[in-house]
């Protein structure tokens, strides 16, 4: 259970944004940093045995579950992508051993699409002659049911679903996304809530007594408040349709990070909920959120230990040399609180 937006400021600079949920167990997600000419291979049902390729740009991502692969990402050419969690409803192509040197799983989309291609129109071109299959993965016992958010420089964006063993591509005007079920049914739920609005209702006189609505918000009346996918989508777009305005992207950021605080989700209330795992450790469903800021190319980012705001400057990372490099998240898992008792 994942919530993602984008958001435009008035000057045109484009802000991406979103929320990591998972009930089972915590994703150890690293800042990390892939150099340029980093060798990649992908993976398939038989192994490390899949597509060869390099990193043409630099990307800094957060990775999950101690692997290179990516949920979470912007390279140096100004494109973000976004792996969402999207079960019973992606389908992957077969494998076909022939096919094996054209092949990755699911989990290498992201890396593969940051270190290879800088607009949405190169994205598509690659995504028409490549396999992409299913491989199951032990720590999650599936086969990574996952959709992507694209999302380039100029604000221009796309939802990438895998479904009845068929890749579909849907342009995503509106920059939101979250899981089940498909691109297409979330943007026809919308239909039956067109009657949202920012705006109060007015007053209505009923046998010459006039009923005016209790307290702001009365124009709101009907958007759904519960955490499933199609409730979320709604309220992401309802959300990000009535926001402030911007004039800039460093407002477009405390825009999305309020916006977002609004799909955060406790303990228990996510997708992995009913999973074995290990929640021990853990303080919320919400594991992390972050906000890319795509014009600055900095990275925005709160955990679920920590809701103080970091910052890491895309611009300030040396993508040179041969290995990832990595950063935890929390350098300490506990919040750090400011006391201004003194101040008194």
């Amino acid at each position: 259970m994942c919530t993602g937006i984008r958001l435009k400021a008035q000057n045109g600079s484009i802000v991406y944004g979103r929320s990591m949920e998972w009930g089972a167990f915590d994703l150890n997600s690293n800042v990390c940093v892939i150099p340029k000419d980093y060798a990649f291979t992908g993976t398939t049902p038989e192994g490390t045995n899949g597509k060869e390729w390099k990193s043409e740009y630099g990307v800094l991502a957060l990775d999950f579950l101690g692997t290179d692969w990516l949920a979470d990402g912007l390279n140096e050419a100004g494109l973000a992508v976004g792996m969402f969690y999207h079960p019973d409803f992606a389908d992957y192509p077969e494998y076909n051993a022939d096919m094996a040197s054209n092949t990755i799983a699911a989990m290498d989309i992201a890396g593969f699409l940051l270190t290879q291609f800088a607009s949405i129109g190169e994205v598509k071109n690659a995504l028409a002659g490549l396999q992409v299959v299913g491989v199951t993965q032990e720590l999650l016992g599936t086969s990574d049911p996952a959709h992507w958010m694209v999302t380039d420089k100029t604000g221009a964006s796309i939802t990438i679903e895998y479904i009845d063993g068929k890749v579909s591509i849907f342009d995503n005007p509106l920059g939101v996304i979250t899981n089940a079920p498909t691109y297409d049914w979330h943007m026809t739920n919308l239909r039956n809530y067109v009657n949202l609005s920012p705006v109060a209702l007015p007053t209505r006189k009923v046998e010459d007594i006039d009923f005016a609505p209790l307290g702001a918000g009365s124009g709101m009346i009907g958007l759904p408040g519960d955490n499933t996918p199609p409730s979320r989508f709604v309220r992401a777009v309802a959300m990000t349709q009535t926001t402030r305005p911007m004039p800039n992207s460093d407002e477009a950021v405390y825009e999305a990070l309020r916006i977002l605080d609004n799909f955060n989700l406790p303990l228990g209330g996510a997708e992995g909920s009913d999973h074995e795992g290990n929640t021990a450790n853990m303080r919320s469903s919400t594991i992390w959120t972050t906000v890319w800021n795509m014009e600055k190319q900095d990275l925005y980012f709160h955990t679920q230990h920590n809701r103080r705001v970091r910052l890491v400057s895309l611009k300030e990372m040396n993508f040179e040399g041969n290995e990832i490099k990595r950063i935890t998240l929390d350098r300490e898992k506990s919040q750090d609180i400011e006391d201004l008792s003194g101040h008194f």
